[in-house]
């Protein structure tokens, strides 16, 4: 999946919402400390573009996105259904537009599949739940219960076709159709081979011992039967990778228990935005999750946080996972040694502690750590 080297990039800068425009500017002070040979085209995304335009993710974005190398996100403010629809703009109201989270759209319109996101312990971060976690979660991105097939009002038809295929859908058929609501889990053959293929070449790659699948199948038996089963096939093609597999309540408790256990996990879309959150917070928070939207033409590189507005303009949160996610960001362009130095600069800063924000006890801002690892660059 790495690209190769190249003379100048083109990267899109889309810093979305609240502090993940705060966020993008740190990670910016350092991608310049190492001369990254970019040009950063800026592109218009988020809750503004919503309420204003009615399109949070307009085609302008979409088509930079099919002209670039990669792109760094900051992070986005999402609403549930009526509070999107309240705050457009009057004359967009009543036209039948739908808010859908932008990320979401740029995943599947783009079919970037994996979501890689790294869990590594830094040495004298304070928040470490135990030193020396290093965990990878390979995230379905595209499918499962994010594939955006949902009904707010259960359509007739809809109703009556369960009705007729499915017993379980019985003790439903009677309700009105504004009184449930109806969002499908649908996953590919051909998106779980993908995803469990790219966990297991990561694996061989870089000498990672274990694939752990995660599913729900004595449940969930259809959809995450069918995950579950292509897991141990594709498995039988890595021999000296041992395959495991737990489901997702059961993993959230192991990992706490015993995080050494676990190398490489792989999982549909939903399960693996859970357990990516609590891998995060074993390593010190959202403040440290970074994450990359990867398929493959592009790859979009963010923080797993959102996008706190309440935080807004006070530069107080932790730009680690954004500067991290850029650090992810050169792997993937091949720029493998200014990738080494900002990870390098980044563990010594976290070691040394002097610069610290909020989450970590201390009170230097966003910028103040962005500067510190570029200072030690």
């Amino acid at each position: 999946m790495k690209r190769t080297k190249k003379e100048h990039y083109k990267i899109a800068w889309l810093p979305g919402d609240g502090i993940g425009i705060e966020v993008l500017e740190a990670a910016k002070i350092v991608l310049d400390k190492v001369n990254l040979p970019a040009e950063y085209i800026h592109g218009d995304i988020g809750w503004d573009y919503w309420c204003k335009e009615g399109d949070a993710f307009p085609e302008r974005t979409i088509n930079l996105l099919k002209n670039v190398d990669a792109a760094m996100f900051g992070a986005i403010t999402s609403k549930p259904v009526k509070a999107a629809e309240e705050e457009l703009a009057p004359e967009l109201k009543g036209k039948g537009l739908i808010y859908r989270s932008p990320i979401v759209r740029m995943r599947q319109l783009f079919d970037l599949y994996i979501c890689l996101r790294p869990t590594k312990a830094y040495p004298g971060n304070p928040l470490n739940f135990r030193n020396d976690i290093d965990i990878v979660v390979y995230r379905e991105n595209t499918e499962d219960l994010y594939s955006g097939v949902e009904f707010n009002t259960v359509p007739d038809e809809l109703a009556e076709t369960l009705s007729k295929l499915s017993k379980p859908f019985d003790k439903f058929k009677n309700l009105k159709s504004n009184d449930y609501a109806i969002s499908c889990k649908i996953n590919t053959r051909k998106g779980t081979e993908k995803i469990i293929r790219a966990a297991f070449e990561f694996a061989k790659a870089n000498n990672r011992k274990k694939v752990t699948v995660v599913h729900k199948a004595n449940v969930v038996r259809a959809t995450d039967g069918i995950f579950l089963e292509i897991g141990k096939e594709i498995a039988k093609e890595y021999p000296n990778i041992i395959l495991d597999d737990a489901n997702i309540d059961a993993m959230t408790m192991w990992l706490l228990k015993n995080p050494y256990n676990y190398d490489v996990l792989v999982a549909p879309n939903l399960y693996g935005d859970i357990i990516s959150d609590l891998c995060a917070q074993m390593v010190g928070g959202l403040g440290f999750g970074c994450s990359g939207n990867i398929g493959e033409d592009l790859a979009v590189f963010e923080p797993t946080h959102g996008s706190a507005p309440k935080y807004f303009g006070q530069y107080k949160v932790n730009p680690i996972a954004t500067i991290l996610a850029a650090k992810m960001m050169l792997d993937w362009l091949g720029e493998d040694e200014r990738a080494a130095k900002i990870e390098k600069a980044t563990a010594e800063v976290i070691k040394e502690g002097k610069v610290r924000t909020y989450d970590m006890g201390g009170d230097d801002k966003t910028l103040d750590i962005a500067k510190a690892i570029a200072d030690k660059i």
